[in-house]
Formats: C-alpha cells, sequence, structure tokens
C-alpha cells in the first residue's frame, strides 16, 4: 500500500497492489476502499467509479479485455439500476435498465452497427417478455407481446418487404389463434383505392384454419372453413355492388337532404348535384389526397384514409367556419342519428371519398341555402357556390400550429392521444340537443389555470388571443365570446401554441441543467448519437395503450446553441414541444387525476362515516330507549317497589259562623 494511514489505517487517495495481481487506486477511508477510484484485475478487466467499503457501488464504468463496456448504475459489484452496454466482440448495445447483472425492466437493445436491427420494450432476466417493439434490418417491424424470446400474445407484424401485414394472436413466434392477415396493394401517388385483400378468422401453426372471411379488394368476400390456408367446405361468396352515376366506388348520401325537397324534384336534384361533382372531381380527389396525408409518416400501401382531424384541417382551411356554423356544429348536421354522443366529435373517424364528397353536399347547403332559395336546382347551385369561394381559392393551402409543416405535424402526432384523454375529462355536455360532451372556449382557459400553467409569460388574455387567432371575428373591443366551442383540432392547436409561448429560453436552460444532473457522472456522448429515432424514455414511456413516446434525445440542447438556420429552428420548436408537454402539461393533469380521484374517494370515505356515525347514534338512541323501558317493567314487577297510595285527605274543619247578637225587636214579658 502506497498512501496515507491514520491509526494505522489507510486514509485518504492512495494506491493499493494486492496478491494474484489485482491493483486499486483511490480513495480510501478507515481501511478500506471508500470513494472514487480503479481497480484493475489481473486479466485486465477494469472498473472505474465509486466504492461504498470495499464494495462497488452507486455508478460507475467496467471495461473487459475484449473492448466490452458498462456504464452506469452498479449494486454490489453487479451492473443494476439504468446504464448503457457496449459489446466489443459483436455489434451490439443496449441502453435500459439492469437487475442484478441481467437485463430486466425497460431496455432497447441494437443488434448491428447501424442500428437498423433493434428491440425496445420489457425484459426478464435477459429475456425480450413482456411488450416491446422489435425492427429488423430490413425493415419489418413487430409490436406486441413477447414470451422467451419470441413472438407470443397480442401484437402486430408488418412486412414492409412484401406489403403484408398481421394483427392477432401470436403463440412462440407463430399465427396462432384468431387475427387478421391483409395483404396490401401498391397504388400510384394519384390513387385512392382503400380496400384490400384481408383475411379475417381463425389461423393454427402460421395457417388459415378454421373458420374465417376472406374480403377481396374488388368487394367479393368468402365466408367459410379453411384447412391449411385452403378453402374448405361450404362456399358462400357475396360479390355486392350498387354502383352510382359517379361510378362503381362513389355513391353519395344526401338522402336527409333530398327529403327537405319536393318529391317531384328530388330526381333532378341528384343528377344535377352528381353533375356538379363530376365536374370538380380531380379537384376534389387530388385535395382528399393531399389532406388524408397530412401527419402521417408514411403508409404500407400508399394510401392514406382521411380523418376528422383532417377534414377540420380542411375545413378552416377554407375558412367554412366563417359562416354561421362553427366546427361542432357542422359535426352535429354531419353526425346521423344513430351515432354515439361520445363519438360526434371524435377526430379519429376515418371518411371514404364518398364521405367526403356527401359532407360537402351536405355543408354547402346548409351555408348557401337562403342564397338560393327561389329556384332550383338547389343542391347543385350551392355546391358551385361552395367550389367558387371556399374550396378552390384556399384548399391545400394549410394553416395553423398542427399541419402547416410534415415534420413537425409528425412530431405532433405522437401526443395527440394523451391530448385527446385530457379533451375527453375536461368535457361538459352540451346544454342543447344533442346534449352531447362539447368543450367551450372558457373551460380551456380554467383547464390551464387548473394546471397552473398561467404565468408572466402565458397570461390570460394571451390565452383569450390564441384561441381567437384562428378562428372568425369573435370579438370586439370591449369583450369576448368565450362560449365559443372547440373542436379536438383546436384544442390541440391552441395547446401547440400556447407551449411556444410558454417555454422560454429560460425554462429550456432549466431543464437542460436538470437533464445534465440527471445524467451525472455518465459519459453518454458515445451512445447518444443515433438513438433519437427508437421509442424509448428516461422515463419509461413504453405504452401499449398511448403512442406519446417521446424521443430519448440527450443532444439536441446540447448543441442548440451551435445549430443555425432552419435545423436551429426545428430543433428549438421539438424542446419547446416536448417539454411543455411532457414536462409540464402531462403531469399537471395527471396529478389533477390523482388529486380528483383522491377527492373522490374522500367524499365516499366521508359519507360512509357519516353514515356509520348515524347508524352508531340511532343504535345508541335505540340502546338508551330499551335500557329505559327495561328499568321501568323491572320496577313494576318488584313488589316491594309498588308506589304508596296518597295520604288519605281529612275533611277540613269549618268553623262554625260568628253569632252576632242583634235585637230583635220583640216587647219584654211581663211577669
Amino acid at each position: 500500500y502506497e498512501g496515507d494511514k491514520v491509526r494505522r489505517l489507510y486514509e485518504g487517495e492512495g494506491v493499493a497492489f494486492f496478491e494474484g495481481g489485482n491493483t486499486y487506486k483511490g480513495m480510501f477511508s478507515e481501511g478500506l476502499m471508500h470513494g472514487q477510484g480503479t481497480y484493475i484485475w489481473a486479466d485486465g478487466v477494469k472498473y472505474e467509479g465509486t466504492f461504498v467499503k470495499n464494495v462497488q457501488m452507486v455508478d460507475g464504468c467496467y471495461t473487459w479485455n475484449d473492448g466490452s463496456i458498462y456504464e452506469g448504475s452498479i449494486k454490489n459489484g453487479l451492473r443494476h439500476g439504468f446504464g448503457f452496454f457496449r459489446s466489443g466482440i459483436h455489434p451490439v448495445s443496449y441502453i435500459g435498465y439492469w437487475y442484478k447483472g441481467k437485463r430486466h425492466g425497460k431496455g432497447t437493445m441494437f443488434y448491428d452497427q447501424e442500428r437498423m436491427s433493434w428491440y425496445s420494450g420489457d425484459w426478464v432476466d435477459n429475456v425480450r417478455e413482456g411488450w416491446g417493439i422489435r425492427c429488423y434490418k430490413s425493415g419489418n417491424v413487430y409490436e406486441g407481446q413477447w414470451e422467451k424470446n419470441v413472438r407470443h400474445g397480442k401484437g402486430r407484424m408488418r412486412w414492409l418487404t412484401a406489403d403484408q401485414e398481421y394483427v392477432g394472436q401470436w403463440v412462440y413466434g407463430v399465427q396462432h389463434g384468431y387475427g387478421t392477415h391483409t395483404w396490401f396493394l401498391k397504388r400510384t401517388p394519384a390513387s385512392q383505392y382503400p380496400l384490400s385483400n384481408r383475411y379475417v378468422g381463425d389461423f393454427v401453426g402460421g395457417q388459415r384454419h378454421g373458420r374465417g372471411t376472406f374480403l377481396c379488394a374488388s368487394g367479393a368476400a368468402y365466408h367459410g372453413q379453411w384447412a391449411h390456408d385452403k378453402k374448405h367446405g361450404k362456399v358462400i361468396i357475396n360479390n355486392s355492388g350498387n354502383p352510382s352515376a359517379l361510378g362503381s366506388d362513389i355513391e353519395l348520401d344526401i338522402s336527409s337532404l333530398l327529403n327537405l325537397l319536393p318529391r317531384e324534384d328530388r330526381q333532378e336534384e341528384v343528377k344535377q348535384v352528381e353533375f356538379a361533382v363530376l365536374r370538380h372531381i380531380t379537384k376534389l380527389r387530388r385535395v382528399y389526397t393531399f389532406y388524408s396525408s397530412l401527419g402521417c409518416d408514411d403508409s404500407p400501401d400508399n394510401t392514406f384514409l382521411m380523418t376528422r382531424l383532417q377534414f377540420w384541417r380542411f375545413l378552416k382551411d377554407c375558412c367554412f367556419h366563417h359562416s354561421s356554423l362553427t366546427l361542432a356544429g357542422m359535426d352535429r348536421i354531419l353526425s346521423g342519428d344513430k351515432t354515439p354522443l361520445e363519438e360526434i366529435h371524435s377526430p379519429y373517424e376515418t371518411l371514404l371519398f364518398r364521405t367526403f364528397l356527401s359532407h360537402l353536399i351536405h355543408l354547402s347547403f346548409h351555408i348557401y341555402h337562403e342564397e338560393h332559395r327561389d329556384k332550383g336546382p338547389y343542391l347543385h347551385k350551392c355546391f358551385t357556390a361552395m367550389m367558387s369561394r371556399n374550396v378552390i381559392p384556399t384548399a391545400c393551402h394549410v394553416q395553423g400550429f398542427l399541419f402547416s409543416e410534415q415534420h413537425r405535424a409528425v412530431f405532433a402526432m405522437r401526443y395527440l392521444d394523451k391530448c385527446w384523454e385530457i379533451h375527453t375529462a375536461f368535457c361538459r355536455q352540451n346544454t342543447r340537443p344533442p346534449f352531447e360532451p362539447t368543450m367551450k372556449m372558457r373551460h380551456f382557459l380554467w383547464m390551464l389555470h387548473d394546471f397552473r400553467l398561467l404565468n408572466k409569460q402565458l397570461t390570460a388574455s394571451g390565452v383569450v388571443e390564441i384561441l381567437l387567432a384562428d378562428g372568425p371575428s369573435l370579438h370586439d373591443s370591449s369583450s369576448s365570446n368565450l362560449e365559443q366551442e372547440l373542436v379536438f383540432l383546436e384544442f390541440v392547436e391552441a395547446l401547440l401554441h400556447c407551449a411556444l409561448v410558454y417555454v422560454t429560453s429560460g425554462v429550456i436552460q432549466e431543464q437542460v441543467d436538470g437533464d445534465h444532473q440527471k445524467r451525472g457522472n455518465f459519459r453518454t456522448e458515445a451512445f447518444s448519437e443515433g438513438t433519437t429515432d427508437v421509442p424509448f424514455s428516461t422515463q419509461c414511456s413504453l405504452s401499449q395503450k398511448y403512442s406519446y413516446k417521446y424521443t430519448f434525445n440527450l443532444h439536441v440542447a446540447d448543441d442548440l446553441e451551435a445549430q443555425t438556420g432552419e435545423d436551429k429552428e426545428f430543433d428549438w420548436w421539438i424542446y419547446q414541444v416536448q417539454i411543455f408537454f411532457t414536462n409540464k402539461l402531462f403531469p399537471a393533469y395527471q396529478h389533477e387525476k390523482v388529486l380528483k380521484a383522491k377527492i373522490k374517494e374522500n367524499q365516499i370515505r366521508n359519507a360512509e362515516e357519516a353514515e356509520d356515525a348515524k347508524k352508531q347514534e340511532e343504535a345508541a338512541e335505540e340502546e338508551v330507549s330499551l335500557e329505559s323501558k327495561s328499568t321501568v317493567l323491572k320496577e313494576l314487577e318488584e313488589p316491594g317497589a309498588q308506589l304508596a297510595p296518597p295520604p288519605r285527605e281529612e275533611a277540613p274543619a269549618v268553623p262554625p259562623p260568628a253569632v252576632t247578637k242583634v235585637p230583635t225587636g220583640t216587647k219584654r214579658r211581663r211577669k
């Protein structure tokens, strides 16, 4: 030993050479290795990090002779906690959680140098088990449940190289149970043919076996039994089709409008409005294709279906909401009588092209029918007015904060599911038919207040200006109409705008400092590059239910100041949105959710306690009453306890009346 001693014990910084060739250089305390130090075994394995009473603890770095390294949390000399491992022999690396030296918990493993092949998800004792995503070098992706390193349970496999997809049950790596297998048809960019070949039914050992339905892209369907991937038994084939005047794939649904018109004019109205649609069909197909791809990264078959969220953006870009109708009002017009109330304003509803056309005809009539009420054909005139005033001038010129830039839209879309949960939680029942849940501007403002997100930068008046920015003139210099309804698109875009106002450079710097503190002494530069596209987070937000997995990104903030131009602007925007949603909004909502649950729990408990107290009080009163009655009965039954008769009353002594000698006036008798 070379170094200082106190009371003949090693103390302070020193070097120890052990029998067998092991060496230690670092801090000692009371004769033990304690503090920061470096331990090198005789075979060359090295540990640099923290020691606690001769044991590797807290955090450190192992280096093996073959070049393998581990850097992260340590407990009792073993990898335990969060850490990074890279093999020196194979192009394999792992970042995630460990338990007693084994991969255990959430983690991501890369299987090649280019990091094109990886697994991100749950681990149990070095084995893929639980829920996870496996991306293969070919580009094929499996997302679902695992057991003993193989696909097992519910999951989705996408063979991008073969344009196929399977969603359903797996048993030890093969399709087994109930599922859906889809064969996508590659299409040209301008085409729109949303149907595809699809089998829905039973699988056994990776083959179609049992009862199932095969749906052809042409619309034909086979229902029946299957055996070893072949049709078996009785055959039932449906090949239905009701071609309309617009073509086999377009059938307008405008019956509710026709019911408002005279019966003798309906056939001519349908004919004329179909001519109007045909006149603009090329433009409308282009518009549908454009908006249905907003916010979408890619599609297996080059086909996109428009959602209500994208349809709202189209309506706002074309200024439909500048009429007397709001987007929420349009939803109520377009929803059928059988639509559940909670789905009237759902952003997830998909619209086929024929549904898109039918919606436009409905809206054009409700907006322009007053101008053309004198003479028909009414539907034709209203539709033509809508095309010339709304669609043709401004369609495909995307406004707003969500879809205006494709890369930003793709990033922001990952937060939508959680935002929809928040939006739903703060909706209130409409006071007018059909009494569906809806959100008003004042509800949005109250929500931010409850979440404590209003500050000097994001003020209440500033939020009102944000809400009114992308709409018609809803306020004057003295007042604002906060009774205006917000659909989910307006809700999300308002949150994105709030994020850019709330998250200033000071907030970002505070977050960066916090990230550095959390990372501690980890040397992350070696493995941070190239991991930004992997859905893994430091808080393990790998969730089956929500898709708001934010990026595990350690270098954006560090390099932000060094960047220039569009890259810096985009990264700055990413950081603002990520901090606002993942560090502010979502935790605030979760806290509010827990708080409300706790309040409800306390209310239930207080009500139960009050009920118990009332019952106890009633029981006590009943007991006292019974005791009183029992005492009375007992006293009556005992002989010595009988009541004495009342004392006999004596006749009152009435004094005789006083006699007064009064002369009577009689004569005295003579003797």
